[in-house]
């Protein structure tokens, strides 16, 4: 049995950075389990791989999500990374902040430490911006590598020009002082290849010699001393693997993400006491609210057919692709090289209260039934639409108390009236965002949900039938103070009634963010290598009004 002072179970964002800081100043030895393999295979550093990481068993864990009403009965997929930088390394490539007023209101509930002014001086310490910014906001000698997109289709440039005509204002920088606004995405791409955060964080910190990563490491339950945790037990190689164990010395930090790590907390007896009882496992420690609050953002997507110009449809296809292959190769350039989103637009559903509260993607491409890992044969383009912090809560439960079986994941997209009524107004802008003046030379007729669809039951329908993930979930283990029933970590994100043990990836957002979610978790994970190794907090950053 291997003994180390940090037991990380898994590798994705957050295990990235906690791996790399936590060992940095070589005094403490960590172990990071992996369930997946390394990341060597090669779509995962191609930016357009995605469109086969995401649908991919080898780097994938490919779950499923219950039916629900609001979806049609149908059961949504729910990618999660599976190799040596999770998620990060299957994942759009979008570095997208969140709100100033999101972080204010996690401070708000009791969460000391994490309001805007705090966190944004680990936003900047992660952060190598390549590109325009106010460095009151952006970080310029960190390890993720933020940049421009430096492509340009005629018809990006018409979606931008149109959402003006509506009063959407360009904004140079979403990420700085003001979310609002349209433009071109930044993304974690690098001279044309991934900048994941195993790329960023782990690979340069395991040349360290206090630092070991374990890949095709299931985990399969804590190890526990009454209240603490010791250890963690996993099997390497998988169902029919070697039973293994490894022990801490300080602390096991759970770093799975928003499915995995309230899966593991509940086999190892941690969670909802009813629960656990009715799967036969035994209560440990009886914490209600691992599992609950699951939120994710929810998109449907208006596609329509262009003429006049041809889309990355056409770019990729028979000898193109080839064309497109080769230049990436030679040059790290080209189609190749994009995130699967290139404009994004953020915006209010309601002018009397201009609360940003809705968000649009646009790209000049178009999938198969709305998925993204089959392009259309036609020139197409799409607007993606949803609202930035939905109320619909859901969980994620374990499904017996089989390690290796997937965990139940009930998000109830839509179950909220409030939901329902924010998306609707979203999805009536991207229809008009599609049909304004300057795209009218490129716009050809509504593919889906088509112009019949019109109102507002047929509208909803339309997002029950083909609206989709945008894979951001979060708060499983939400962060709360002890006033909150069903907080499961306080804000150093240790797990409530037990030692040794924290929880730190997107499970412990207590509230939705107006964003996608790596920058964040990245943030969270930089704030907490801090919070573990008793240094003080970043000072808080001086704002303008």
């Amino acid at each position: 049995m291997d003994t180390f002072d940090y037991i990380i179970v898994g590798a994705g964002s957050a295990g990235s950075v906690l791996a790399n800081r936590l060992t940095e100043d070589g005094t403490a030895t960590v172990c990071v389990l992996e369930a997946g393999p390394s990341d060597w295979h090669p779509f995962i550093h191609i930016p357009a791989g995605f469109m086969k990481t995401m649908v991919d068993p080898a780097v994938n864990w490919l779950y499923d999500m219950e039916p629900s009403e609001w979806t049609g009965g149908r059961r949504i997929k729910a990618p999660r990374g599976k190799t040596l930088g999770g998620s990060s390394s299957i994942n759009g490539h979008i570095y997208n902040r969140g709100q100033r007023m999101d972080f204010d209101g996690w401070a708000q509930r009791g969460n000391h430490g994490w309001g805007y002014a705090d966190v944004l001086p680990y936003f900047r310490r992660s952060e190598k911006r390549e590109g325009a910014g106010d460095d009151t906001f952006r970080g310029r000698n960190g390890n993720l590598v933020v940049t421009d997109i430096d492509w340009r289709h005629p018809l990006c440039e018409a979606f931008i020009e149109g959402a003006t005509t509506l009063g959407i204002p360009r904004n140079p920088d979403y990420n700085g002082a003001i979310q609002e606004g349209v433009s071109y995405a930044q993304r974690t791409i690098s001279k044309g290849r991934r900048m994941s955060a195993a790329r960023a964080y782990l690979h340069p910190a395991m040349k360290r010699p206090n630092l070991t990563v374990i890949t095709d490491a299931h985990a399969t339950s804590l190890m526990l001393e009454g209240k603490r945790a010791t250890g963690v037990r996993y099997n390497k190689g998988g169902r029919h693997g070697i039973p293994s164990e490894v022990t801490a010395r300080r602390e096991v930090i759970l770093a799975g993400g928003t499915y995995n790590s309230p899966q593991l907390l509940q086999l190892s007896g941690i969670g909802p006491a009813a629960h656990l009882k009715a799967l036969g496992i035994p209560v440990l420690h009886d914490l209600p609210g691992v599992g609950e609050n699951l939120r994710d953002h929810y998109a449907p997507r208006f596609v329509a057919r262009v003429k006049g110009t041809d889309t990355i449809n056409e770019e990729v296809r028979g000898t193109r692709l080839v064309g497109q292959v080769l230049r990436w190769l030679a040059t790290r350039k080209g189609v190749l090289s994009l995130s699967p989103t290139l404009v994004y637009c953020f915006w209010h559903s309601d002018e009397a209260a201009r609360n940003s509260d809705v968000q649009f993607t646009f790209t000049p491409a178009s999938y198969k039934e709305g998925v993204q890992s089959r392009l259309d044969d036609h020139p197409g383009m799409t607007v993606a639409s949803w609202q930035q912090r939905p109320d619909s809560k859901g969980y994620v439960r374990a499904r017996n108390a089989d390690p290796f079986e997937a965990p139940v994941i009930q998000p109830n997209y839509l179950a909220e009236e409030s939901d329902r009524q924010v998306l609707l107004k979203a999805m009536k802008l991207a229809r008009r965002l599609l049909a304004t003046k300057p795209l009218e030379p490129y716009y050809d007729s509504e593919e889906y949900p088509g112009p019949n669809v019109q109102t507002d039951d047929e509208l909803l329908a339309a997002a029950r039938e083909r609206g989709t993930t945008t894979f951001h979930p979060m708060g499983s283990c939400r962060m709360g103070p002890e006033t909150d029933p069903t907080a499961v970590v306080d804000d150093q994100l240790r797990v409530r009634g037990m030692e040794g043990l924290r929880v730190i990836d997107a499970s412990v957002m207590p509230t939705m963010l107006s964003a996608n979610l790596n920058a964040s978790v990245i943030m969270i994970a930089e704030k907490a290598s801090d919070i573990i190794r008793g240094r003080p907090a970043l000072e808080a950053t001086i704002l303008p009004d």
